[in-house]
């Protein structure tokens, strides 16, 4: 029987999605967690818990809300956690520079969970890449290359942007992001981060980073092979997230906690 005392109640956002289905499979394998509600825009029901078409219908309680869907629900799931104080482990890619800085504006008013990736892997991964990058600094060229299935909508993916943000971030001069080469004819620039897209079949997800130098190359790959690392990464985070006071959190956070 799962404990009541430490459980944390979950609104699922995208609840019918690829990635809506493996949290709950996730969350029905895990015994401090439970799906009380979801919400999409499909409402038909897999699971033992209601799927509304609108938070406003959402008579459940919950604790934290994981959004797996859409940016068109963006707004809705930050309002609702504005209104709320809940917190929400957003997990949407492909957010407009105006969706995220509202996310940060409201992380001043609810605990806002924020990664472009939730797999524990891939945030060693870009940890590897920083070290990297400082030490092979002004000798190596930078190149990242991501793959995906084909009914990813956006590109490049966000986990591969927030790679290139983490390089920029670690060296000492001003990247330039590079993602169309050929209708430029120039040489490379050694200040270029090149990002290039790969959409393809069922592939969950491949981010590689390539540093290339004089006659040798190092190549740090991350590959999953299921999207339940991602809903893992998903469901810690929302037990993680249960009752912190307002801020802006991330991967990082949840990995100190864990030590």
């Amino acid at each position: 029987m799962k404990d009541v005392i430490q459980m944390t109640n979950i609104l699922l956002s995208g609840a019918n999605g690829r990635m809506g289905k493996a949290v709950a499979r996730v969350c029905e394998e895990t015994g401090n967690v439970n799906i009380t509600a979801g919400y999409d825009i499909n409402t038909a029901q897999y699971a033992g818990f209601p799927v509304y078409s609108s938070l406003d219908e959402v008579k459940e309680p919950f604790d934290v809300i994981i959004d797996f869907s859409h940016p068109a629900l963006f707004d809705s799931i930050i309002s609702c956690c504005t209104e709320h104080k809940k917190p929400a482990v957003i997990c949407t890619t492909g957010l407009s520079e105006a969706q995220t800085a509202r996310l940060k504006a409201a992380a001043q008013t609810a605990p806002i969970f924020f990664s472009a990736n939730m797999s524990i892997g891939i945030n060693l991964l870009i940890d590897l890449c920083c070290k990297a990058a400082k030490l092979l600094e002004n000798n190596f060229d930078i190149e990242i290359i991501e793959k995906h299935h084909n009914r990813k909508l956006d590109a490049p993916s966000g986990t591969a942007l927030a790679i290139a943000d983490a390089i920029s971030d670690a060296v000492s001069y001003n990247p330039e992001y590079i993602y169309d080469r050929h209708s430029v004819r120039k040489k490379r620039d050694k200040s270029e981060i090149g990002i290039h897209a790969v959409r393809g079949g069922t592939i969950v997800g491949e981010h590689e980073v390539i540093f290339a130098g004089n006659d040798e190359v190092i190549s740090l790959k991350h590959s999953a092979a299921s999207r339940e690392v991602f809903a893992v990464g998903a469901v810690k985070a929302a037990a993680f997230m249960k009752n912190r006071p307002a801020g802006l959190y991330n991967m990082q956070d949840l990995i100190a906690a864990a030590n």
